[in-house]
């Protein structure tokens, strides 16, 4: 079974709050850095503490590092991590989140991506953000990766390129094709490391995802908003069967109070012979008190026009309303049986069998049966089909002999009953 992780970004998001999600929800930080330790560079240490942001108690992560004016290329941090020896899915999600931020920040200075310049997130608290964050969610077991639509601040921010505007030319390029928002705080809430582990990792943006609820952190940032919590939430489980999206049909129905049974039972053939999937009717009670009838259709689009004519055709309603939806058939076949020797079709859905009612009534009408039985025969025989494909032998035999019994025994009866209610001597010579 699938482990999800979803990201809550009411707040934005950044890499130290994403790290520091995880490790509220219970990724061992011990574990983390020692993953983090074997990226080839040195000078930096990894701490957590816990602090409080609006009341709600958050981990808040702290890369300690070396100033440095050392400003590394994309292709020198794609290097560092294939020397680190990660496991395979830690490394493979870390070179993920570096090659989008290559290739926002080329496209944003017109570069190739592997000549990208890194500053910010060059350093070194962005690349234990980064390791960090893909390490956690390897402690965690986190298979699929979820958010929310991501928040984002307003106004400008400073960097190395000097004043931005907010959001950074950066995260809007990370994210686009994500769902997004803006709120009236003057600061930078989504950065561009947070973007990146979004736009790399991300499989979906949206609501919480169907899950069995494991587990849960904040990660909080530095700053103190006045409104809101500084966090990003993540929320861990198990993946759990979602109801995938369904046939689109169209629902047609119209109202009437004037027809007959006999019209509106045409009404019903006639709508399924245009092509309807099903059609019925039910009894309403409409304006001043008059007793009357809705006849639904449900149609594919296409033959949706022919259907809604065949409404209005064949009940005579001034107009039709429709509204669109989704089913969810079940896969279905036609096996054939035989009752005394007659083909009867039986429809087979799920482990269910149901008979034809025309073959079962015709052939009621030519051995003289009622439909009851010869639709229970055929069910009978169905069930005996589907439970001995194969001719039956010996302890087989006899047990499908013994169901099939009392049924030639009830067709028995029938025939006595109808020889006992004859005249033994229609014209009178006995006696």
């Amino acid at each position: 079974m699938s482990r999800r992780a979803w990201f809550h970004c009411f707040s934005g998001i950044a890499g130290d709050m994403a790290l520091g999600a995880l490790v509220d929800a219970g990724a061992d930080l011990d574990e983390v850095r020692a993953l983090c330790e074997r990226v080839p560079v040195s000078g930096w240490g990894l701490e957590a503490e816990t602090v409080l942001r609006n009341g709600i108690a958050a981990t808040h992560v702290t890369v300690l590092a070396e100033a440095t004016t050392v400003v590394r290329t994309a292709a020198h941090i794609s290097g560092l991590i294939e020397e680190a020896r990660l496991p395979t899915r830690v490394a493979e999600r870390a070179q993920a989140v570096f090659a989008a931020l290559a290739r926002a920040e080329g496209k944003l200075h017109n570069r190739p991506p592997e000549q990208v310049h890194f500053h910010e997130v060059g350093a070194l608290d962005a690349i234990v953000d980064v390791v960090g964050t893909c390490a956690a969610l390897e402690v965690l077991g986190v298979d699929e990766v979820h958010a929310s639509p991501v928040a984002h601040g307003i106004g400008m921010i400073r960097s190395a390129h000097g004043a931005l505007p907010n959001p950074p030319p950066a995260v809007v390029e990370l994210l686009r094709d994500v769902p997004v928002y803006g709120l009236d705080v003057p600061l930078e809430l989504t950065t561009p490391t947070g973007a990146a582990l979004l736009a790399a990792l991300g499989e979906t943006f949206g609501p919480l995802p169907a899950m069995a609820i494991a587990a849960s952190g904040f990660g909080a940032g530095t700053a103190e908003l006045d409104d809101r919590p500084n966090l990003v939430q993540v929320v861990l489980g198990e993946a759990v069967d979602e109801l995938v999206p369904g046939q689109p049909v169209q629902l047609l129905e119209v109202n009437v109070d004037d027809a007959t049974g006999e019209t509106l039972a045409h009404a019903l053939a006639a709508l399924l012979d245009a092509g309807a999937h099903d059609a019925w009717v039910t009894p309403v009670l409409m304006k001043k008190g008059r007793p009357g009838h809705t006849v639904s259709a449900l149609a594919d689009a296409a033959v949706a026009a022919r259907v809604a004519a065949t409404l209005t055709d064949e009940t005579g309603s001034m107009g039709v309303r429709g509204q669109s939806l989704e089913r969810w058939p079940q896969a279905r076949e036609f096996a054939e049986v035989e009752v005394e020797g007659l083909p009867v079709r039986v429809k087979v859905t799920g482990g269910r069998a149901k008979v034809e009612h025309d073959d079962a009534a015709r052939v009621a009408a030519r051995l003289g049966l009622p439909l009851r039985e010869v639709v229970s025969r055929a069910e009978v025989a169905w069930r005996l089909r589907a439970r001995h494909p194969e001719p039956a032998t010996g302890a087989d035999a006899a047990a499908t002999l013994a169901e099939v019994e009392p049924l030639r025994r009830g067709s028995d009866r029938d025939e006595e009953d109808e020889g006992a209610g004859a005249d033994p001597d229609p014209d009178g010579a006995a006696g």
